[in-house]
């Protein structure tokens, strides 16, 4: 037998209400308050402070002046607390049992007010009661009990404790806010409220635990794992103007936990972001990705940036069989955390960075010619989207060297250069993990030497345009250190390759390292009709390291401009790149020398658009003459006296009349109009060298002014071995045993000829004609390597070992002679050492 819980007795007196009261608690095995009201006044006076606070109706609140009075009871005798918590719990528990829900809120309510009013040594006494209500109003399926729970912790958890706690946990919590995170109510407006709960939960566990290292770790990976994603979540929702959204108490959140990681917590803390993105598909929107991304890098301590970059690296390399849309995703994601970054703070790391997003971009090759991003075969691939993988890396790259210091960025192009293939010089494509031999290339016509060979080619493409993007930001007023002879001299050399974009590439490169003040941007047309006034050209004069650059690497320029102007795939941007590389020279490094030299360098542009040795079209002519017009109309602007302006003007002048081909704003445009047939000029359409030459003269150049009358003729090296062109370096040492003539017969005695003046005039006279003759003589053992059959060649270098023996023999012979005698008979000659025959028990 059991009575009712509520019973309605609007006239009954309060002795039968207690009364009604005892006998409920009896029959639900609750300690009575006192049988008939008699013995209520025998009860502890904390259950009856207690009991004082509970209103008759719950609609009327908390009695506040009763809960003044337990309060300062509860200060006065702290040792009470545990009990009071203890009964407060077991009252709440009651009427939470007997869903009369408004005296759970006044109970909370109470325990809420007990700890904000007891923040001193004792509130450990408080705490676990506390707790165990909380978990207790969680764990019920009320969403309003639920954020009423959340809503008391909060406030517990804003509270500054001063003693230590060594047995509290927090799991429960963890994972029961993270669950609240993902509620699935079918009330949105429940919904977002009890999400909000949750995120503020989490917010009260990071909190109450980040700054305790007594408290569980709640950096720990199984305490990561359930927050990150529960924050994720809801920040991937539409974010609102309410400030109450959960997006944007998530992003609040989220900032906060991130603010307060430390070293050794940043990659506890990165790994779950990398798993959610990774399992919910989020890389290939990279809208997500990039703003989740930027929060943390906005969140994190600036020193901890490098460590965020290394996780997202890391997680490169691993999905580096994925789709390129996923790594295309990853590598924007990249890019955006290195501009976020503060400068120079990519870590003692630097190469690695580089190193691993240009093996990314040879592996980008390879799945692009084979068409699959598996070894296996199964996963296919196209071109469109490996493109745009490409391009997010080389953006990556550049983004990433515009974070680091001057000097770094000259280790990060030296490193650039190093790793682009040439053939016979670095490692090309076509390692046995690329696939090529079990996979069929994507286009019919290529094989496997082609698309070895393709691979290389476009993969020295993708890292010129890397190296083109951190040059542009490079910033040095020291060429020596921004072109040093290391990065240089292969740079130059990839100006004759055969491929017209790679010549284009490096001639982009060489100008954005040279223009240290940004003039490439105003002359970066090539006209005969602008006022160089007007441009607004910053020119300054060469300083001392200057000099020394132009001193040891001038002469290596100009051979190689002079060399690209001889490409016959050259195009209209090639000549409008030469064009812009001689004004910057001319701009950045002004001085008499230089002009001079520049002037000579395109009067042998010219003699070479004029001679008919070599292959050049008309188009290509055209191009060169068109140039020349353009450099020295902007040269003779910039200092040298009036008469070589007038000289270029009206040379000028007259191509504008008979010959507009020759000039610039009819050769660089869309249609460019060109003579039919052979291009035949005028000497009225050409530039003089005694004319410059006599312009010059009584001026400041005319110190260097007698320069022009010997014409500039590039010194022709081996450094070709580096292009399309045969090497002749390797080939040159053989020549003496290849060549009879430089084997003379053994049996002849050495003459000794006497030197004379005559004999020095003579060898001076002859130089060019031995010269001559040596060149043609190395030029037929090149074509004998080349032509001859491998049996002949072997043949012939077989028939010369006996000669190298007869003469190592005779060599031999004059070391071991001995010196003649004082009574002139020579002393029987001795054996020598090397035919000496010892007895075996004396080899050692």
């Amino acid at each position: 037998m059991s009575l009712p819980r509520a019973v309605a007795m609007p006239t009954v007196s309060q002795a039968h209400r207690r009364l009604l009261q005892d006998c409920c608690s009896v029959l639900d095995h609750q300690t009575p308050g006192g049988l008939c009201g008699c013995c209520w006044a025998f009860r502890p006076r904390y259950k009856r402070l207690v009991d004082n606070i509970f209103p008759e109706d719950p609609e009327d609140g908390l009695v506040k002046a009763n809960m003044e009075k337990l309060t300062f009871f509860a200060l006065s005798a702290p040792e009470k607390l545990d009990r009071i918590a203890a009964y407060l719990s077991e009252r709440l528990t009651r009427e939470l049992n007997r869903h009369r829900y408004g005296y759970v809120c006044i109970a909370m309510e109470a325990m809420e007010q007990l700890l904000l009013a007891c923040h001193c040594q004792s509130i450990n006494l408080l705490v676990e009661s506390f707790l165990s209500t909380l978990r207790l109003l969680l764990e019920a399926d009320k969403p309003h009990l639920h954020i009423l729970a959340t809503s008391s912790f909060v406030k517990f958890a804003n509270i500054e404790e001063d003693t230590p706690s060594y047995h509290r946990s927090y799991d429960f919590f963890v994972s029961r806010f993270s669950e609240m995170c993902h509620s699935e109510h079918e009330d949105a407006d429940v919904r977002n409220r009890i999400r909000v709960s949750g995120i503020r939960g989490l917010q009260g566990v990071v909190r109450k635990t980040v700054d305790d290292e007594l408290q569980v770790n709640i950096w720990e990976p199984r305490h990561m794992e359930q927050i990150v994603p529960a924050l994720l979540v809801n920040l991937q929702q539409h974010t609102h103007t309410n400030s109450e959204s959960p997006a944007e108490q998530t992003e609040v959140c989220f900032r906060e936990l991130l603010g307060r990681a430390a070293y050794g917590h940043i990659n506890n803390a990165i790994r779950p972001v990398l798993m959610h993105l990774d399992s919910h598909s989020l890389w290939e929107g990279r809208s997500f990705a990039v703003r989740c991304f930027q929060i943390i890098m906005y969140s994190i301590q600036s020193q901890h940036s490098h460590l965020v970059i290394q996780q997202l690296l890391g997680h490169l390399d691993a999905n580096s069989r994925s789709p390129a849309s996923v790594r295309a995703g990853i590598v924007e994601v990249l890019s955006e955390a290195a501009v976020i970054e503060a400068t120079g703070s990519v870590g003692p790391t630097v190469l690695e960075v580089f190193n691993t997003l240009l093996r990314q971009l040879r592996q980008s090759v390879d799945y692009q010619l084979t068409g699959y991003y598996d070894n296996a075969g199964k996963h296919q691939t196209t071109s469109t989207e490996e493109k745009t993988l490409q391009d997010a890396v080389i953006k990556t790259i550049g983004s990433f060297a515009n974070t680091l210091p001057v000097y770094q960025r000259s280790e990060v192009m030296l490193f650039i250069m190093g790793k682009i293939p040439v053939p016979g010089i670095y490692p090309a494509l076509g390692s046995p993990n690329a696939g090529y031999h079990s996979l069929q290339p994507t286009s019919p016509v290529l094989n496997i030497s082609n698309l070895k060979k393709e691979g290389s080619r476009m993969i020295q493409v993708m890292l010129l345009k890397s190296l083109l993007q951190v040059s542009e930001h490079y910033e040095s007023t020291n060429l020596l250190t921004a072109l040093p002879s290391s990065f240089l001299e292969p740079l130059l050399s990839f100006t004759l390759m055969e491929d017209a974009e790679i010549r284009l590439l490096v001639l982009s490169i060489l100008t954005s390292l040279i223009d240290r003040r940004h003039n490439a941007c105003r002359v970066n047309t090539a006209s005969v009709v602008f006022n160089v006034s007007a441009l607004e050209l910053k020119e300054d004069r060469c300083s001392r390291q200057d000099n020394l650059f132009m001193r040891k690497h001038a002469q290596r320029l100009y051979r190689h401009v002079y060399l690209a102007c001889k490409e016959e795939s050259s195009g209209r941007s090639h000549y409008q790149a030469l064009f812009t590389l001689l004004a910057v020279l001319s701009v950045e490094l002004s001085s008499e020398e230089v002009a001079v030299d520049l002037i000579r360098l395109v009067l042998a542009l010219q003699e070479l658009a004029l001679s008919n040795q070599e292959c050049l079209s008309v188009f290509n002519r055209c191009g060169v003459h068109a140039v020349c017009a353009a450099f020295l109309n902007l040269l003779s602007q910039l200092g040298p006296p009036p008469p070589l302006q007038q000289h270029v003007a009206q040379v000028i002048e007259s191509r504008q009349k008979d010959a507009p081909y020759l000039l610039p704003e009819d050769f660089l445009c869309d249609k460019p109009r060109l003579p039919e047939g052979e291009l035949k000029v005028d000497e009225a359409l050409l530039f003089v060298q005694s004319k410059m030459c006599e312009a010059l003269t009584g001026s400041s150049y005319s110190t260097h002014a007698e320069r022009l009358n010997t014409p500039y003729t590039p010194q022709l090296t081996d450094e070709d071995r580096l292009s399309k062109r045969k090497s002749i370096g390797d080939t040159v040492s053989l020549q003496m045993d290849m060549d009879p003539q430089y084997c003379p017969d053994t049996q002849q005695k050495p003459q000794t000829e006497q030197i004379t003046f005559e004999t020095l005039k003579n060898a001076i006279e002859d130089r060019g004609s031995v010269e001559e003759e040596q060149r043609r003589k190395r030029m037929q053992v090149v074509e004998r390597f080349q032509t001859a059959p491998f049996e002949e060649i072997a043949a012939h270098c077989g028939s010369r070992t006996s000669l190298l023996q007869s003469k190592l023999d005779q060599v031999f012979d004059l070391i071991i002679r001995p010196p003649p005698s004082p009574s002139g008979h020579s002393p029987p000659r001795s054996t020598p050492l090397y035919e000496m025959k010892f007895p075996d028990l004396c080899v050692y």
